[in-house]
C-alpha cells in the first residue's frame, strides 16, 4: 500500500490484488499550506473553530476504528470547541503524514508534520501512541504500525546514533537534501541517502522501544521480533554501554565512540572550544548529545569533533529506564531473548537508581547533570521532559519530588517558563523565551489530578490556536497570532492523547455525563 499526496497516485495492496486510485490535484492541497488558514465549517462554541481535516480521498490513511472514536468522543463532549479540537487533532497523523506503506514488504514511512521529508524515530512513536488501543481492532492500522517498527529497526541496525531518516528505497520516494546537515561532520560517518540528520538523542531509541512494546501490548503479536528487530535491540544496547562511559578512562585517555560537530550554518549552534569542552563522569545514566528538541545539551554544547562530550539528560534517562523495563516484560512474555531481558532489567534499575541518586537535590529533579556535581535546573517543553515524568511512567504524579519539581517548573525559577496576558507555559531555546509550547501544558495535564489546574491548562491551549483549530509548536505569551508551525502532527496527537486520558480518569470535566470512556471498549 502506498499513500502519497498532491499530484501522485496511491496504490493499495490487499489480499494479493493491486488497485490504483488517482488523486485529483485540486482536491489535495499541500497540508502545510492548508493548515495556515481556516477551512471547513466552524464549531458551535464561542471560539468558532474550523473543521481542518482534508477530504477523505486526500487523507493519507483511513481507519474506521479511528472514525468511530471521533464520533464516540465528540458526541459526549460538553464544549463544541473542545470537540472540534479533538475531531481535528486525533486523526491528524493518519490524515496527513503517512508517506509510504506497503504491508507486503512490511515497510512504512511517516513524517512529523514539521519537515515534509524525513522520519524521526522519536516523533513517530509519540504520534502513533494515541492509536495504541485501536491497533488490535483495525487490521490495516495494525499492519501500518508493524511496518513502521520494521522500517525503524532497519534504520537503527545500521545507524543507531541517528534519529532522522530518508524514505526507504522501496518507496520510490527520492531522498531530500538537508541543507542543515551540510556543515556537520559525524563520526562514525553516515550515508545521507539513508540518513536525513544524525543528531544523537537517546530518546529516539526510546521511541522505537515504546512503539514496539505498544504494538505488542495491543495485539499480542510477536512476529515483529525478527532478525531486523533483534539486531536493532543489540545496537541500542551498544549505545547504552558506550554512552554510559565517562569522558576519561583511568589514564585520562578520552573515551569517544560518537561525535557530531556543527559549525556556523548548521541547525544547532557551532560546536567549539577546540576540545576543551565539558567532560562527564560516570553516574549509571546514559549520556546524550542532543535534547528531544534537537538542541544541543548544555553540558555537551562546547565539545569539538574530537571529543564525545555528552550530558546526562534526566527525563530521557527516565524514559529509557521505563522502556527497558517494558522491553524485558514483552520478551519474557514471548519467551524469547533471555539475554535481552536480563540486560534490559539490569540497566533499567541502574538508570533509575542513578536518576534518584544524582539528579535530585532538595527534592527537585535537575534537567541535566554532568556526573561531576553540576546540575542544570530547568525544563524543556519537548517530551520527554521533567513535567512529563508521570506521562512517561517513571513515577506517580503524587510523588513528593515530582510535586516539588512541577511547582518550580511552572514558575520563574524555571528559566524557560514564561507567562503573559495571552499564554503561559514552558518553552525552550529551540524557539525563544517568549514562545512557550502548548505541549508543556498538555504534559502538565497528564501530571495532575487537580480539576482547576487541568481546566486552566486545557483552555489555555484551546484559546491559542489563532482560530485554526490545530495545536501549534509554540505561541507568543502576548499575542496568539504570533506562533510557530500551524501544522505539527506530534503536538496534535499529544493533545488528542490527553483528551482520551481525561475521558478515562476525569470524564466529568469534558463529557456531559461523568461516565468513563476507553476507545475500543
Amino acid at each position: 500500500m502506498r499513500f502519497t499526496s498532491g499530484l501522485e497516485a496511491w496504490s493499495l495492496v490487499a489480499a494479493g490484488s493491486l488497485f490504483t486510485v488517482s488523486i485529483a490535484a485540486q482536491g489535495c492541497p499541500d497540508f502545510a499550506a492548508y493548515a495556515s488558514s481556516p477551512q471547513g465549517n466552524v464549531s458551535a462554541g464561542s471560539l468558532a473553530l474550523p473543521y481542518m481535516r482534508p477530504s477523505p480521498e486526500c487523507r493519507t490513511f483511513n481507519s474506521t476504528a479511528v472514525e468511530k472514536v471521533i464520533n464516540d468522543v465528540t458526541s459526549r463532549m460538553k464544549d463544541p470547541d473542545l470537540a472540534r479540537l479533538f475531531e481535528n487533532t486525533f486523526p491528524n497523523t493518519l490524515d496527513t503524514t503517512i508517506k509510504y506503506f506497503d504491508p507486503a514488504q512490511n515497510l512504512a514511512f511517516i513524517i512529523t508534520g514539521v519537515r515534509d521529508a524525513s522520519q524521526w524515530l522519536r516523533d513517530t512513536a509519540n504520534q502513533i501512541a494515541v492509536y495504541q488501543a485501536l491497533i488490535g481492532q483495525d487490521k490495516d492500522l495494525k499492519a501500518l504500525v508493524k511496518a513502521i517498527i520494521n522500517n525503524e529497526a532497519r534504520y537503527i541496525s545500521e545507524y543507531p546514533y541517528c534519529g532522522s531518516f530518508q524514505p526507504p528505497p522501496e518507496s520510490g520516494l527520492a531522498p531530500t537534501h538537508n541543507d542543515y546537515a551540510d556543515l556537520v561532520i559525524v563520526n562514525p560517518p553516515v550515508n545521507n541517502q539513508t540518513v536525513f540528520e544524525c543528531k544523537y538523542e537517546i530518546d529516539s531509541l526510546c521511541g522505537f522501544l515504546k512503539l514496539s512494546r505498544g504494538y505488542y501490548q495491543a495485539t499480542n503479536d510477536s512476529s515483529f521480533m525478527n532478525g531486523n528487530w533483534s539486531e536493532a535491540i543489540s545496537q541500542i544496547f551498544r549505545v547504552i554501554k558506550e554512552q554510559s562511559q565517562p569522558t576519561f578512562d583511568e589514564d585520562f585517555n578520552v573515551i569517544s565512540y560518537y561525535n557530531w560537530s556543527g559549525i556556523a550554518g548548521s541547525l544547532s549552534p557551532p560546536v567549539n572550544n577546540e576540545g576543551n569542552g565539558e567532560p562527564k563522569g560516570y553516574t549509571g545514566m546514559v549520556g546524550t548529545h542532543h535534547r528531544p528538541s534537537d538542541d544541543l545539551s548544555t553540558y555537551g554544547a562546547y565539545c569539538s569533533a574530537f571529543d564525545d562530550c555528552t550530558a546526562f539528560l534526566t527525563p530521557a534517562n527516565a524514559m529509557l529506564s521505563v522502556e527497558l523495563g517494558h522491553l524485558a516484560d514483552i520478551v519474557d512474555d514471548v519467551g524469547l531473548f533471555p539475554n535481552v531481558s536480563s540486560f534490559a532489567r539490569e540497566w533499567s534499575e541502574r538508570i533509575k537508581a542513578a536518576i534518584w541518586n544524582t539528579t535530585v537535590v532538595n527534592n527537585v529533579f535537575a534537567y541535566e547533570t554532568n556526573g561531576l556535581g553540576s546540575r542544570y535546573v530547568m525544563d524543556d517543553a519537548n517530551v520527554p521532559s521533567l513535567i512529563s515524568l508521570p506521562y512517561l511512567g517513571f513515577l506517580n504524579k503524587a510523588d513528593s519530588a515530582y510535586v516539588a519539581t512541577r511547582q518550580l517548573l511552572l514558575s520563574r525559577q524555571n528559566p524557560y517558563f514564561a507567562a503573559g496576558a495571552n499564554f503561559s507555559g514552558i518553552g525552550g531555546p529551540h524557539v525563544d523565551v517568549q514562545h512557550p509550547w502548548p505541549m508543556s501544558r498538555i504534559a502538565a495535564i497528564f501530571g495532575t489530578d487537580d480539576d482547576d489546574e487541568i481546566l486552566d491548562s486545557l483552555y489555555l491551549i484551546a484559546n491559542n490556536t489563532n482560530g485554526l483549530g490545530l495545536i501549534h509548536e509554540s505561541v507568543n505569551i502576548h499575542n496568539q497570532s504570533d506562533y510557530t508551525r500551524p501544522w505539527f502532527a506530534w503536538a496534535n496527537s499529544f493533545f488528542a492523547e490527553m483528551i482520551l486520558d481525561l475521558a478515562q480518569r476525569k470524564p466529568g470535566l469534558i463529557f456531559t455525563a461523568n461516565e468513563t470512556y476507553v476507545p475500543g471498549m
